[in-house]
């Protein structure tokens, strides 16, 4: 068989193993967890019968940062077997570059988590194979159901195929939905740390692979997440097979009635309080695909039940002409930069509309990639509240140039609380990708494979512009919506099927498909309950905000 890399193609007797043979080939840089082949992750001890290549993943790859981290979180399930047999553990969302992790009904002290984490070193030095086995689907029920762990009996009976691979150490069996490392010695850079009684397990950043990232608490970002636990928990819902059950159930209109009921809840009581600190100036930024647009149009409705009518400006219209754009690394236009805003143009601007001037503000044309001054001049109302809406709002190159006393920050971002079982997660990124794809194709004719190709670089751009600044907001706003997956999956399912396997975006698209395989399809004429203005309408069509 013929096996080829970035550089080489080299023969190699059909049994030889993917570490084999990317050593061989001088193909297997420090840091190496698996090898990317065809769309498809390969782990190490995997052996190859056929014709490929392979690219190895190191922790700098999405996909491999995903590979340590299923890894280590076998690693983590197993030291808390062996410290408490029986105890529930749930992991439950992303904290900078590691996951909290609870014990329910059980709070962990600094003395607990130090135990932990030296049950998990023993386990890393052991350096433990993982043993892989193909199991069929009624065999891991009967498993699970043994040991009580209804929430992963529930999904897997969901699970669209008989069979699928399960991994074990030292007698304990997980399924992990994802391909692992060769052994427990892989992941040996981990550090732990105590929150609000469970804990946070901290991986490596990207390019460092000697050291655990440093943990920033976010206090801001943590209230948000405990917010929408509380939501789950008045709406009955922890994992995907809750929201399951209600669609089979044919309650899942009230459960949208209620989701949205808290949504126009949270939304008042932002406007409530800019009214009352009587601001002037509501900055509003966040990621891709937050619904931020949406968001933007519901708070003017809530602002002037207050009593003030508000203007809507998007930072989009001062961007700088296309020939004086900023450039990526690879030489493309970088739109997500802060460099790519007139800031002086912005800030003249609404400086000049809070003194009572008229002021032309400019339209941005995409097209042509310049400004144009074609609308006629603007001055506030009495009363009237600017709502700045962009990528940069809480940047402080933008909120340096505005009057600080008038100025309100709010980061809106779409971050989900469900799990797919009790020890895997859906990664709230998926989500937003998942409504940019529906978004893209709906209403720009982008197909699916464009958009995952440039997710890349959103979400680099995220890292680097946005969430480094979402502790500058006054209040945070999660525009995730509990019942969205299955609609979502209704307007997304067939685009991400016609991804074509030899596309370099395949894995992705089929990661996606793979957790919305464990949703129901849902009956069209249930979508006529979402209301017009919600946020999920930003992504699906039927908004009627602009009307």
């Amino acid at each position: 068989m013929i096996i080829s890399t970035m550089n080489r193609k080299q023969e190699f007797p059909e049994g030889k193993t993917v570490q084999e043979c990317l050593k061989a080939m001088d193909a297997f840089p420090r840091g190496t967890l698996a090898a990317l082949s065809g769309g498809v992750v390969r782990e190490l001890n995997d052996q190859l019968r056929q014709d490929c290549s392979l690219t190895p993943l190191t922790l700098e790859h999405e996909e491999g940062r995903r590979v340590y981290e299923r890894s280590l979180r076998f690693v983590m399930l197993l030291a808390l077997r062996h410290l408490y047999p029986y105890q529930q553990v749930r992991i439950e969302y992303s904290v900078g570059y590691g996951v909290y992790v609870r014990l329910p009904g059980m709070e962990l002290h600094r003395q607990d988590i130090v135990r932990i984490e030296n049950k998990m070193r023993r386990l890393v030095d052991l350096d433990l194979k993982f043993e892989k086995k193909q199991w069929a689907k009624e065999d891991a029920i009967a498993y699970f159901e043994e040991l009580g762990q209804q929430d992963k009996v529930d999904l897997l009976r969901h699970r669209p195929v008989p069979y699928f691979n399960m991994y074990s150490i030292d007698g304990m069996w997980e399924y992990f939905y994802g391909a692992m490392t060769v052994s427990t010695g892989y992941v040996r850079v981990f550090t732990l740390f105590e929150l609000r009684g469970g804990f946070v397990l901290q991986l490596p950043a990207g390019s460092d692979f000697d050291h655990a990232a440093p943990y920033v608490y976010r206090p801001k970002y943590l209230e948000i997440f405990s917010q929408s636990a509380h939501w789950c928990k008045i709406m009955g819902v922890t994992n995907i097979t809750d929201v399951t059950r209600m669609i089979e159930e044919n309650r899942l209109r009230q459960f949208i009635r209620i989701n949205e009921s808290l949504h126009e809840a949270a939304i008042n009581d932002i406007a409530r309080k800019v009214h009352e600190l009587n601001k002037h100036i509501v900055l509003i930024a966040g990621p891709s695909s937050s619904g931020k647009t949406t968001f933007a149009g519901r708070l003017a409705i809530h602002l002037q039940m207050y009593g003030h009518p508000s203007r809507r400006i998007s930072m989009d219209d001062f961007f700088i002409n296309r020939e004086d754009l900023p450039k990526d690394e690879f030489g493309e236009m970088n739109f997500e930069s802060i460099d790519a805003l007139d800031t002086q143009l912005l800030a003249d601007s609404l400086n000049g509309l809070l003194a009572g001037e008229e002021v032309f503000m400019p339209n941005y044309d995409f097209t042509t990639g310049e400004k144009d001054y074609l609308t006629p001049p603007v001055a506030l109302q009495p009363g009237e509240i600017i709502i700045l809406e962009g990528i940069h709002g809480l940047n402080p190159q933008i909120a340096q140039l505005l009057p600080a006393d008038e100025i309100f920050r709010v980061f809106a971002s779409a971050l989900t609380c469900l799990n797919l079982d009790d020890h895997n997660r859906i990664r709230t990124t998926d989500v937003r990708l998942l409504r940019r794809i529906v978004r893209d194709n709906q209403f720009r004719g982008y197909s699916p494979e464009a958009t995952l190709s440039k997710w890349p670089s959103v979400r680099k751009g995220e890292e680097q512009y946005i969430f480094a600044y979402q502790e500058n907001a006054d209040i945070m706003f999660n525009t995730a919506l509990q019942y969205e997956l299955p609609v979502l999956k209704h307007f997304v399912y067939e685009l991400l099927m016609q991804v074509n396997p030899s596309s370099s975006d395949y894995l992705l698209a089929r990661r996606l498909i793979k957790t919305l395989n464990y949703l129901p399809d849902v009956d069209p004429a249930q979508l006529n309950e979402i209301p017009p203005l919600s946020l999920l309408r930003e992504f699906i069509g039927g908004c009627t905000l602009e009307e």
